[in-house]
């Protein structure tokens, strides 16, 4: 069995909303075990108050900087000093930086340099720049809003349930809805012409492509995909969208191919 992966959480609470740190947490636990979990800001602030609840919960440790000029971060620097002391002196295999904020796109190239997995988690503000210097790039806010979607959703189920049945909605209604969600995130109009590129690529004449290789080359292009920011739990359901996609299954394996 292989041994799991160690990664160490570092949090910048000036940029991050407090109401995502289950979502972070739990977000995190997907890539390995988590062996550091730290968050800068300067907790002599009123503005902090809302994060201190949070850090006894997940043992997350507080780390005080104080912002000793005027409109200067100095958190920023603290987490990327950190970041690189870690790097030499620990045993981890990559690192979860959770900022929306452009500074730490050098941070974050760097460590991919030194052969770490990198993964973001910021709001959709993020910089593109941000996003794209990380193996992964989780979206907060629109993974928020789909988690708060899927726990209303099982409530109102019996609700639902005997309301009136809605007039089923075509293709293009769909997509619409679809490409709301995203925000934010990589248009799907990108996103299907790199599906396509990628099958007639790599793909083989006949099946097509297998739907888990798929998925790793477009996470590959873009960091920031996530089938969730576009209103769907899985690849599979996400690619039921396009026209110009077919979906087979040869026993548990799905494949996907161009029409």
């Amino acid at each position: 069995m292989a041994e799991e992966k160690r990664f160490a959480v570092l949090i910048d609470i000036e940029n991050i909303a407090p109401k995502y740190i289950e979502l972070i947490m739990n977000e995190a636990s997907n890539y390995g075990n988590i062996t550091i979990k730290r968050a800068y800001g300067d907790w002599t602030r009123q503005s902090s108050s809302t994060w201190r609840g949070k850090l006894l919960d997940y043992s997350i440790i507080p780390m005080q900087q104080f912002n000793n000029t005027f409109g200067k971060n100095s958190s920023d620097s603290a987490l990327i000093i950190d970041a690189m002391n870690i790097l030499y002196r620990s045993n981890v295999d990559g690192f979860i930086l959770v900022s929306s904020d452009s500074d730490f796109t050098r941070l974050a190239a760097t460590l991919k340099e030194e052969g770490k997995v990198v993964v973001g988690m910021g709001e959709s503000k993020t910089p593109v720049a941000l996003r794209n210097a990380c193996d992964y790039f989780k979206v907060l806010d629109l993974l928020y809003k789909d988690l708060d979607k899927t726990q209303s959703g099982k409530k109102g189920q019996k609700k639902k349930q005997s309301a009136k049945p809605k007039q089923k909605k075509g293709h293009d209604d769909d997509i619409s809805e679809i490409q709301e969600e995203a925000n934010a995130s990589t248009d799907l109009d990108t996103i299907e012409r790199a599906i396509i590129s990628i099958i007639d690529r790599n793909g083989d004449e006949d099946n097509g492509m297998y739907i888990g290789t798929l998925g790793n080359s477009l996470i590959r292009r873009y960091p920031d995909f996530d089938t969730r920011n576009y209103g769907a739990s899985k690849l599979s359901k996400f690619l039921e969208q396009f026209d110009s996609l077919q979906l087979t299954k040869d026993g548990d394996s799905t494949y996907v191919k161009v029409l």
